[in-house]
């Protein structure tokens, strides 16, 4: 049925939008910039974080864009505490599935730098062949970090499907051309993520695998 599981990070593998949300606003704070508020940044988590501050202040410039990314990296890279714990399940269900032969890959707003210090610090890096970043890329909701993955790693459309908590995640699958699964429990509510019609609502993470089981993916 899948030859490869592609997955958002923030939200969907990881709990980081109280952190996404602190750092961004001590960020827009120290840049001298209106601060947003909870809801405003969670509507933003998955973008790259050029698109995001564009969304959040509409009328920046490029230095202002520019201030926004160095204070949000000094804040997110070590001067802000929030924990971004896995979400329970994951990674169980992350190391069981690659046991049984599962290829998975990332597709992240972050940047290529994050990811890696966020493979780093969890140690699951190695569970995932590939990945984009949105440093490398194009921003979700467009579709071609999924079609870089695709073509790397020689899987089809039809035999790929996206996992993401948000709207970018969901939009890029289905401009992708594959199959989406939405879970409930990252930064947009499940209502907004119905509408792409996603062949899953994943409540729990281990509801995943259990959902692969049944249909055949691991036989």
């Amino acid at each position: 049925m899948y030859k490869i599981l592609i997955f958002d990070w923030d939200g969907t593998i990881i709990d980081s939008a109280a952190k996404i949300i602190s750092c961004m606003q001590l960020a827009a704070k120290d840049s001298g910039f209106y601060i947003p508020t909870d809801e405003e940044v969670k509507n933003i988590i998955g973008l790259g974080l050029p698109e995001a501050i564009k969304i959040l202040i509409p009328d920046v410039d490029q230095d202002g864009i520019e201030l926004m990314r160095q204070n949000y990296g000094r804040y997110f890279l070590g001067n802000e505490s929030t924990p971004s714990p896995l979400f329970p399940g994951a990674q169980k269900s992350l190391e069981q599935m690659h046991s049984r032969g599962m290829r998975m890959a990332v597709a992240t707003g972050k940047s290529r730098k994050g990811l890696n210090r966020v493979f780093a610090e969890t140690g699951l890096g190695y569970l995932f062949e590939t990945s984009r970043c949105a440093d490398e890329t194009i921003s979700k909701p467009h579709p071609l970090m999924l079609e870089e993955i695709l073509q790397e790693t020689g899987v089809s459309a039809s035999e790929a499907v996206m996992i993401g908590d948000t709207e970018y995640d969901l939009e890029m699958g289905k401009q992708a051309g594959m199959d989406v699964i939405a879970v409930s429990y990252g930064a947009h509510h499940l209502d907004r993520l119905k509408g792409y019609n996603p062949v899953l609502e994943v409540h729990e993470f281990p509801e995943l695998e259990n959902w692969l089981e049944s249909q055949g993916v691991f036989a």
